[in-house]
């Protein structure tokens, strides 16, 4: 390699690194308190604030399945649903986590959930616990019912147009049933 192509190289070397260099401690000394706000797009709905219809994030007293609850609990504890939406709320912010759970964390079991929750109604909206806990078991007894009577629609409807055999059905059953599995809604 002669003189002009060693110095060429050099100097060609030496911009890359400084390129490289330059562009890390622009990274490194970023903001990490900005980062940009994600718009909605044509396919994609629009973000709402927590416990506004529409909201799928889970939890008692957040969107539809809030709603819902609270129209329930105020039927069987004849109590104003505006009280009980109030109640599931702040219920809701203040328990809250304030960091996310470590990956392999389970939560803690739904009967303990609804204790915590049957406690802080009974309180908020001066009604017997006892009722509460009961009227809160009645919702998810149904809840349960009709969630298993829509996955036994969906596999035997599958076995009705062949994806699944009857046996391979039996199976996905069994194996939502034991908590293998999540056969949600569609």
């Amino acid at each position: 390699m002669n003189r002009t192509a060693k110095t060429l190289t050099v100097t060609a070397t030496g911009a890359l690194a400084l390129g490289l260099g330059l562009g890390v401690a622009g990274l490194a000394s970023a903001d990490p308190s900005t980062s940009p706000s994600p718009t909605p797009s044509a396919s994609a709905p629009a973000a709402t604030p927590s416990g506004a219809p529409g909201d799928r994030r889970g939890g008692p007293g957040r969107g539809e399945h809030g709603q819902q609850l609270a129209l329930q609990l105020a039927d069987k504890l004849g109590v104003d649903q505006a009280k009980v939406e109030t109640a599931l709320r702040t219920y809701r912010e203040a328990n809250r986590p304030t960091t996310r759970p470590d990956p392999g964390t389970k939560r803690a079991p739904k009967a303990e959930d609804d204790a915590a929750l049957a406690q802080a109604l009974a309180t908020s909206l001066d009604v017997d616990q006892a009722k509460v806990t009961t009227a809160l078991a009645e919702i998810r007894a149904a809840e349960k019912s009709a969630r298993d009577k829509a996955v036994d629609d969906r596999l035997a409807d599958a076995v009705k147009a062949g994806t699944l055999t009857q046996t391979e059905a039996d199976a996905v059953k069994k194996a939502a049933d034991a908590g293998i599995v999540h056969v949600g809604p569609r």
